[in-house]
């Protein structure tokens, strides 16, 4: 276990954001956020994809200047964001030294305090005493060791010559993970840490977020990550005044108030739209009455015409009054995901796999037979085959052992863990319909720009809408809930257990597998 940070250290960490806006292109991302954060606090930043939560950490980071608003930060600060600081060809040493920079720069300056106040310097007592609590503060000593431990922990590659180059994404992100979880920062910011990580990987960060004796603001679509850890969230979604919401009480607290908020936005707006309906037929009735005044039943004449006119044309105009001083104030709630229907066989095995086996990936030999209907959970630690396994059922990868057969109608979709390199053609230009949109995976202007342009997890929702809008009779997903918010994967779970098709998922998602309990499950 790592030693404590300083108590005055401890005290100073903080995170204040008041007021901030802004905006990109014109858009607005961040608009009215306000949070305070102290020592001992672990913020959850959690919103749909593109709402600006990246946005938010570097911003907290400084790295993005805001339009207008006050950011303040007290404290050393560590970052792990979804790119890495360094090229493929520097080392996992290089990595590990510029991650600990703070802690070696600590250690250094304490050394030349200590050969100052040997010499007698002018001063030497003073600046001694700021480089001891400095080291102090980052226990600079055991950083090394601290890393050494989380490397282990998190089946990270710990040899320092390796080229990050030669390391897979995952491989690279649990390395860098690690230095930060060993630095001791004051301050951490945290993008999706929990992508690429097993079951002990989990564990480990969980503890270590929960010791951590600063500041956590963390932003993670692991619904589990977020439920054991998170003492407050902020909720960056849109909502019935347009303001970011700040929830107490951790992330349960959260999530029934927000359900209960949500419900109340859309009761009230429903209410504003019928009054406005209403508005709308009164208005209309006025004026059938108004033309029918002048084309009167048998018997009626000239002077009851005349009579009825006026107080129907001020009838008219008291309902145009109404209709236009009648706004709907409240803005309409976010559509929710809709899964589209997907189509069943009966009466024949969808795909069969038999004695699969990948040269160093997939070792242990793998049968399976999927029907309409099945359900299958693939679990096992990184490296145990699991995306090499749906790779192959998919028919990107071919099997080094056994065989894959699909019945004559069945299309097999795979969603895979990492999108493509991103595309400047739009969401529209490269699929030829709306279908993000029709899912509610993507708003109208998302699916008019660049997908280059998109967040990674509106790329994310990108890819579902499109493995989804093709109808698979089998859906393979490999970590679906990577880059996804948490309503959304609440959504989306639900949704997969009344599909007729056959689903396959592999996952370290904890929350992922607690709510797939009653699938079966193939251990690799």
């Amino acid at each position: 276990m790592s030693s404590p940070l300083s108590p005055a250290v401890v005290r100073a960490a903080h995170v204040r954001v008041s007021g901030v806006h802004l905006s990109f292109g014109g858009r607005p991302v961040l608009a009215g956020v306000d949070l305070v954060a102290a020592a001992g606090e672990r913020v959850a930043v959690v919103g749909e994809n593109g709402r600006g939560k990246t946005t938010l950490l570097r911003v907290l980071a400084g790295q993005a200047p805001v339009d207008r608003g006050e950011v303040r930060r007290a404290g050393s600060l560590g970052v792990a964001d979804q790119q890495l600081p360094l090229g493929p060809a520097d080392t996992v040493g290089a990595l590990i030294d510029l991650e600990l920079a703070a802690a070696r720069g600590a250690l250094a300056r304490l050394e030349q305090a200590t050969a100052a106040l040997a010499d007698g310097r002018p001063g030497a007592d003073d600046a001694y005493a700021a480089a001891l609590a400095e080291a102090e503060a980052l226990d600079a000593w055991d950083a090394d060791r601290r890393v050494e431990v989380s490397l282990a922990a998190l089946s990270a590659v710990a040899e320092r010559d390796r080229p990050l180059g030669t390391l897979s994404v995952g491989q690279r992100h649990r390395v860098r993970l690690a230095c930060l979880l060993g630095a001791n920062h004051a301050v951490l910011l945290l993008d999706e840490p929990t992508n690429h990580l097993d079951a002990d990987g989990l564990d480990h960060l969980t503890e270590r977020l929960r010791a951590h004796p600063g500041v956590v603001v963390l932003v993670s679509h692991d619904r589990a990550l977020l439920a054991d850890v998170a003492t407050s969230v902020i909720d960056l979604d849109p909502s019935s005044d347009g303001r970011p919401r700040v929830y107490g009480g951790g992330y349960a607290a959260y999530v029934e108030a927000r359900r209960a908020e949500r419900a109340r936005w859309e009761a009230l707006h429903a209410e504003q739209v019928a009054e406005r309906q209403r508005l709308a037929d009164d208005l209309s009735a006025a004026r059938n009455r108004l033309r029918d005044s002048w084309r009167p039943g048998k018997g009626h004449g000239k002077h009851t015409r005349a009579t009825r006119a006026p107080a129907l044309v001020r009838a008219v105009h008291r309902r145009q009054e109404d209709l236009a001083a009648h706004v709907v104030a409240v803005p309409t709630p976010p559509s929710r995901f809709a899964m589209p229907e997907l189509p069943e066989h009966r009466g024949s095995t969808l795909l069969r796999a038999e004695g699969l086996t990948v040269a160093g990936r997939l070792a242990r030999p793998v049968d399976l037979a999927l029907d309409s209907g099945d359900r299958l959970v693939v679990t096992g630690p990184n490296g145990a085959g699991k995306s090499t396994l749906l790779a192959v059922l998919a028919g990107a990868l071919a099997p080094t052992t056994g065989t894959v057969s699909r019945a004559r109608p069945a299309r097999v979709d795979w969603l895979g863990q990492e999108s493509e390199p991103p595309d400047r053609r739009t969401a529209v230009e490269l699929h030829g319909d709306h279908r993000a949109s029709d899912l509610g995976l993507l708003d109208g202007h998302d699916t008019h720009r660049p997908v280059a342009e998109l967040s990674v997890g509106a790329r994310r929702r990108l890819d579902l809408a499109s493995v989804l809008a093709d109808r698979p009779h089998v859906l393979l997903l490999d970590e679906p809930t990577n880059h996804l918010s948490a309503a959304l994967v609440d959504e989306l779970t639900a949704a997969l257990a009344g599909t007729p098709a056959a689903v396959v998922i592999a996952t370290h998602d904890r929350q992922l597998l607690r709510d797939t309990a009653s699938w079966p499950r193939l251990a690799l």
